[in-house]
């Protein structure tokens, strides 16, 4: 008997989101009625130039950020109408991030970075610390376990972020240009390595970038002009580059 495609089931609804922030007397509109669905297993890059209102939009869908009108659920969760508890509560256990800038805590080690999103479920400090040292090594960094992030390339402190957004394994990990602080070697290792976790463990990536080259990783390409989208269609490539 055939199983139904997973990637049917959207693991991400946006309906009818609007945005708007008050500036002195007047409104800016940064997200016009956004329709969306991310499906579970997908790669969906949100792209856009600078002002497009990509980084909006990730925060509506990241529950950094309530809209002004509209609704976002993740999993069947309507995420936009938690309070403030339930949101962090619910990031713990579901989500994962990806920053451009890393946000390693500059006071642990490698290790104890990786290690903290099964802190905050729960898990015994000796079984997460094994699973970050595993997780690190997977990542090439196996050599860098008791290190602090001052004594690791950009590079390497990405590596470590990634290890981060995966070890508790969340149905979405948001990758918010992951890439932009490094070289271009670095950028390719770094994209590939976030696809390849992606496939294995079978979750969604949120991708944002204003970047073709990052684009081209993923599976559907979202395009936002300010604040509506005016694109939304699957990666044209017969051979996506994180499939090769």
């Amino acid at each position: 008997m055939n199983q139904p495609d997973p990637r049917s089931r959207p693991i991400i609804e946006v309906r009818d989101v609007r945005k708007e922030y008050p500036i002195g007397d007047e409104t800016v509109v940064a997200l016009k009625r956004i329709n969306l669905q991310v499906f579970r297993g997908e790669i969906c890059c949100i792209f856009g130039t600078s002002g497009s209102g990509k980084s909006t939009l990730l925060n509506q869908l990241a529950g950094m950020e309530k809209p002004t009108r509209g609704e976002v659920r993740i999993g069947g969760v309507p995420i936009s109408r938690l309070d403030e508890n339930q949101l962090a509560s619910f990031r713990q256990k579901h989500l994962g991030f990806v920053f451009q800038s890393y946000n390693l805590l500059p006071n642990l080690t490698a290790t104890e970075n990786v290690a903290m999103p099964l802190l905050f479920r729960g898990v015994p400090r000796r079984e997460r610390e094994e699973a970050a040292r595993a997780l690190l090594k997977r990542v090439g960094l196996s050599h860098r376990l008791d290190h602090f992030p001052r004594q690791m390339s950009g590079g390497q402190q990405q590596r470590a972020g990634i290890a981060r957004a995966f070890i508790a394994r969340p149905d979405v990990v948001f990758a918010d240009e992951p890439t932009g602080n490094l070289d271009s070697k670095t950028t390719v290792e770094i994209m590939e390595m976030i696809c390849t976790f992606a496939r294995n463990y079978h979750q969604t990536i949120i991708l944002v970038t204003h970047d073709p080259e990052m684009a081209s990783y993923a599976d559907r390409i979202v395009t936002l002009i300010d604040g509506e989208i005016v694109s939304n269609q699957r990666n044209q490539k017969e051979n996506p580059r994180h499939e090769t």
